[in-house]
Formats: C-alpha cells, structure tokens, sequence
C-alpha cells in the first residue's frame, strides 16, 4: 500500500493534463477576443461603405 501511495504522489501526468488545458483555454479566450474586436471591425466599415454607396 506505501508503495501505491509513493507512486501516486510522484505522478505528475494530472498536473500536465491541467496546465495544457489552462494553456488551451487562454489560447481560446484570445481567439475569442480577436475575433470578436474584428468582427466589430468589419461591421463598422461595411455599414460605411454601404453609406457610401446610397
């Protein structure tokens, strides 16, 4: 049983599990926010072109 308990306290394969997530979700939170920033962006600029096009 000592043995188990050693060997689960040395198995770091969780903590690694958990910081590619955290890396995963910051990844996606900047996709988030630059898509969004852009896409506000863009909606700007087609309403004015199609200002200017009336």
């Amino acid at each position: 049983m000592s043995h188990f308990i050693k060997r689960f306290a040395g198995d770091e394969s969780g903590a690694t599990a958990i910081e590619y997530g955290l890396i995963a979700a910051g990844i996606a939170v900047a996709i988030i926010g630059a898509v969004t920033t852009l896409g506000e962006n863009i909606g700007g600029t087609f309403g004015t072109v199609s200002d200017e096009m009336q």
